[in-house]
């Protein structure tokens, strides 16, 4: 078994079993691909993919055990070469970051903006999608921190660190009947069409709950994931936007009047986490510390060194989350 073999492996898998993009990747042809991945079933004794024809079309559940190994292998490959670059080149690099429309568009640039000025020669890769995604990209190991709410269930080899806390808030028209209500009832919002988020494809909605629990049921007209084609929306009168209060813009959305409803629906923890065992870079602690001040290295690695959810919950449970 090679460490090449690993690579090539890895690189199917994360690709979509498409050799040809696994090729272009590696920056090798699709026969070489095809030869290596063969050569390590037969040392192994068993298929890795199931095949129709030359088409790889799905891993077989013993090769999926030998992929998740060898991605963990090649990750502790690169944790050693991370430390050789740390000790080499502490200001240099790479940081990938998987995460949602609102934290990239809102609240991530000036986090940039300041790392930036301090580390110019790492290059930064931003990745924006729902948290299904971004699940998808850390399983795959594309990136280095997931940024995201909710959703933890999705992310079981990562460590999540509560970073902040928001409210939702209502956005309508300057001549809407709600703009002139400071706090609306769910009863009064249920009255109107509604323009959200996205909802989650693993479990049920917490909007649709919270209506639930008053006897009421929501008119959900259009959901996306992008708060700025949510306020596009509310602007053409297709409904009332409900959205993270961070994602509110008091000069560009002057047009807009922003409702508070905090009375009407919980608080959410924003959470940034990485993947268990990875190795963190200096550069990357002072990326935690800038997303969230109170997420200190002392702090992050004795939540790096937990096992369980439920110790880190622990462990933030006297920290006091900022409120955004």
């Amino acid at each position: 078994m090679k460490l090449q073999q690993l690579r090539y492996l890895a690189a199917v898998a994360q690709n979509g079993l498409n050799i040809t993009a696994a090729a272009e990747r590696l920056h090798t042809s699709q026969p070489a691909v095809s030869k290596q991945i063969k050569l390590l079933e037969d040392e192994l004794g068993f298929r890795i993919f199931v095949r129709s024809g030359r088409t790889l079309t799905k891993i077989t559940p013993a090769g999926q055990q030998v992929v998740e190994r060898a991605i963990k292998v090649l990750r502790e490959v690169q944790n050693i070469k991370g430390i050789s670059e740390e000790h080499r080149h502490e200001d240099r690099g790479v940081l990938s970051i998987g995460t949602t429309h609102t934290q990239a568009r809102y609240v991530l640039p000036p986090v940039i903006q300041q790392f930036r000025a301090k580390y110019p020669h790492v290059r930064l890769h931003l990745h924006q999608g729902t948290s299904e995604q971004i699940a998808e990209m850390a399983a795959l190991d594309r990136i280095d921190f997931a940024i995201a709410t909710g959703s933890e269930d999705l992310f079981p080899n990562m460590v999540l660190l509560p970073s902040y806390r928001w409210y939702r808030q209502i956005m309508v028209p300057l001549d809407h009947p709600l703009a002139a209500i400071r706090k609306p009832t769910l009863k009064q919002v249920a009255a109107w069409p509604i323009v959200t988020y996205v909802f989650s494809f693993t479990g049920p909605s917490s909007l649709y709950q919270i209506f639930a629990k008053a006897g009421l049921t929501p008119n959900v007209a259009l959901t996306a994931r992008d708060a700025d084609v949510i306020k596009t929306y509310v602007r053409l009168g297709m409904g009332i936007g409900i959205l993270a209060d961070v994602a509110v813009d008091p000069k560009e959305d002057r047009d807009l009047v922003a409702i508070d409803a905090s009375h009407l629906f919980p608080i959410h923890t924003t959470w940034i986490g990485f993947t268990r065992g990875g190795l963190l870079r200096k550069y990357m602690y002072e990326f935690l510390q800038l997303f969230a001040p109170h997420l200190t290295r002392r702090l992050v690695d004795r939540a790096m060194n937990t096992e369980t959810r439920e110790e880190v919950e622990e462990l933030f449970a006297d920290v006091q989350l900022p409120v955004k």
